[in-house]
């Protein structure tokens, strides 16, 4: 896991000395790779590369970045892991002539009397130049962003994993084509000041994060996962000739056949994926451990850890004071059985206090799911005895966890929807909604007005990816703090999402492919690498998640249980009753805490008169603010992405 940025300039384009310009960009990845750095400049063609890298795999000097290939032609700086690279190394070897620079392999780490070094890096290098960026691509398990300048072509690629688990920004600035793993790195660009997207923005509070494409600039984008960006220069352009296409989408697995074995074939097809996902993603030589919540998902991962290892697993949790947010004792129960060596901590309102302050530099653009604060605990906990943790994530989306999910396509069997939109239409005013709940009834009838509101909008849109957004989003609050400059439309939104077998794969597919990067995948990276922490996702080897959406939906939910397929697998390991209970999330307490300890920083932000703006209506956000003091309703998640607007904008964006 590391950090890599990178740009293109023209002797008359370039707004500063480029070494200084690399090294300054560089440096503030730090965090990303703290073990090494290094530059590349090739100023004759205008191209230069930075690195900083955490040393995973091979910590001698031979895994140093950036690398230059065995010919000469490839430069690469790369962040990520290839699980299968050694499968790699093999392949290679067993296709060049025993003469040749790849030979056979001397030892279990890759290394050959012809190789450098055991990096998957070097690996990469040598695929490329055997097979092309596709064809190495193609062969590749694992999570990454990489850089490649094809010094024969003199053409820039640009590469992101197929899931979206590794970050790459792009764009241009000051007469430069520039990309990082994160906008921090652009900020050290002198004159860089772009403008905030008002698009970008309506999706933060649409969606608590930014998708891809957009970001919170103007001109600076996201690269989207498993799209490949291709930049050739031809002279002194304007670096604007810029080609992206997609080596891998959703769509592949959506459009393979069903799975024709039994449910029983089902779960055997799938342990046996993850067993070798996850011993895969074991193999480093730094400690790994893991995250346990005491779910389905992350009891799955470990349990699985557990067997395939040779040495107890180091397993990390957290917990918080409120029994409703807690999960810490069931986590601790799961650990006992499986044997792992187990550590968990409490997170106070003290503790949150210790994040806030940081939480906009760690996520470098606006982000607003609370749950940012347990994770960045977690991370730093974690770290303090490994290099790299293995976490559960994607088996809410891939194996029909959400509620909402269900609640969804419950939904869409009923007839006459427009209709009843029609007709329910007046509770999805904004305004409307808020003096519902001002009304002196109980909390119960409130929330049952807010779902009434909820299924209101569902109701009025004609495409089901677009119901299924709005019914898990609910726009209609975000516009309605949003000026009329800023407002966009739910149904522009466009998914590459099609031809889905049930309601229930579509709206898996729709997580998949945007709550999933945009949100969960964001948290843990950023809060990770903040401490240089690698995180490693087995869920989302690419194998497993297109196994996964050939499954019939009724083998992932049956008899009234959800993620069936995984619930199997782990009740080798764990007795079904410490796993089976009501999914809690990883929620914190924020509505209490900006009552109570958040209060007076949240109020600082919120009406701050340096950070007033066109984007925001202040009158909407203050009359939130004080109903949410006043326990009239609990805007905990509104208010916190305003917050972390501001925070944003207090840091970065003034």
């Amino acid at each position: 896991m590391c950090g890599i940025v990178g740009f293109l300039f023209t002797p008359r384009g370039c707004p500063g000395e480029p070494s200084r310009i690399l090294e300054r960009m560089t440096a503030a990845l730090v965090a990303r790779g703290p073990d090494d750095g290094g530059h590349w400049i090739d100023t004759s063609a205008g191209i230069a590369f930075g690195h900083r890298r955490l040393s995973v795999v091979d910590l001698s000097p031979a895994g140093h970045q950036p690398m230059i290939s065995d010919s000469g032609r490839y430069v690469l700086v790369f962040n990520g892991e290839i699980y299968n690279h050694i499968v790699i190394r093999k392949e290679l070897e067993e296709t060049c002539p025993a003469d040749q620079t790849l030979r056979r392999r001397d030892d279990s780490l890759g290394r050959s009397r012809g190789w450098k070094g055991g990096s998957d890096t070097e690996t990469l290098l040598a695929a490329i130049e055997k097979w092309g960026v596709r064809g190495a691509i193609d062969r590749c398990v694992g999570m990454f962003a990489f850089a490649l300048w094809d010094t024969r072509d003199r053409t820039l690629i640009l590469a992101r994993d197929r899931l979206g688990e590794k970050p790459l920004y792009y764009g241009h600035t000051n007469g430069m084509f520039v990309f990082a793993s994160e906008l921090k790195a652009f900020q050290t660009i002198p004159n860089f000041s772009p403008s905030i997207n008002s698009t970008a923005l309506w999706h933060y509070f649409y969606q608590r994060a930014i998708p891809a494409p957009y970001s919170i600039y103007d001109g600076i984008f996201k690269l989207e996962p498993g799209q490949l960006l291709t930049l050739q220069v031809r002279g002194e352009s304007a670096f604007s000739d810029i080609k992206t296409e997609y080596y891998w989408s959703l769509q592949t697995a959506l459009d393979r056949d069903s799975f024709r074995g039994t449910v029983d074939d089902a779960v055997d097809e799938l342990r046996h994926l993850l067993v070798e996902a996850v011993r895969m993603q074991m193999i480093a030589d730094v400690p790994v451990g893991a995250f346990l919540s005491g779910g389905i998902d992350s009891s799955t991962i470990v349990a699985l850890m557990q067997s395939v290892s040779n040495r107890t697993v180091q397993t990390y949790t957290i917990g918080f004071e409120q029994d409703s947010f807690n999960e810490a004792h069931h986590a601790k129960a799961v650990a006992q059985c499986l044997g792992t060596n187990h550590q968990d901590m409490t997170v106070t309102s003290s503790d949150a206090l210790a994040v806030v302050p940081h939480i906009a530099e760690i996520w470098d653009e606006p982000f607003g799911d609370s749950s940012q604060i347990p994770t960045a605990v977690l991370a730093r906990l974690t770290r303090q005895n490994v290099t790299v943790a293995l976490s559960g994530d994607g088996g809410d989306e891939l194996f029909l966890g959400y509620k909402r999910q269900r609640t969804a396509a419950a939904i869409e069997r009923i007839p006459g929807k427009p209709l009843l939109g029609a007709l329910l239409f007046a509770f999805n005013s904004p305004s409307a909604m808020m003096r519902l709940r001002a009304l002196p009834v109980g909390r119960s009838s409130k929330a049952a007005a807010n779902r009434l509101g909820a299924i209101a909008e569902m109701f009025a849109l004609d495409n089901p990816a677009h119901r299924y957004m709005a019914f898990s989003f609910r726009p209609d609050y975000w516009s309605s703090m949003l000026k009329e400059s800023s407002a966009y439309n739910i149904e522009a939104l466009d998914f590459p999402v099609s031809g889905a077998r049930d309601i229930l794969s579509l709206v898996s597919a729709m997580d998949t492919v945007t709550y999933l990067p945009t949100d969960i995948l964001t948290k843990v990276d950023r809060a990770a690498m903040a401490v240089s922490l690698e995180t490693r996702l087995p869920l989302l080897d690419h194998r497993v998640v297109e196994f996964a959406f050939t499954l019939p939906s009724s083998y992932k939910v049956r008899h009234g249980l959800t993620k069936w397929p995984l619930r199997q697998i782990l009740n080798a390991y764990v007795p079904h009753s410490l796993v089976d209970r009501p999914k809690m999330g990883f929620g914190v307490p924020i509505g209490d805490w900006l009552r109570g300890p958040l209060k007076a920083w949240a109020a600082d932000l919120l009406f701050s008169k340096d950070l007033q703006d066109e984007f925001l209506d202040e009158k909407i956000v203050e009359r939130m603010w004080q109903d949410h003091q006043s326990g009239t309703w609990n805007y905990a998640d509104h208010l916190w992405r305003v917050l972390m607007f501001r925070a944003w904008q207090a840091r970065y964006g003034r």
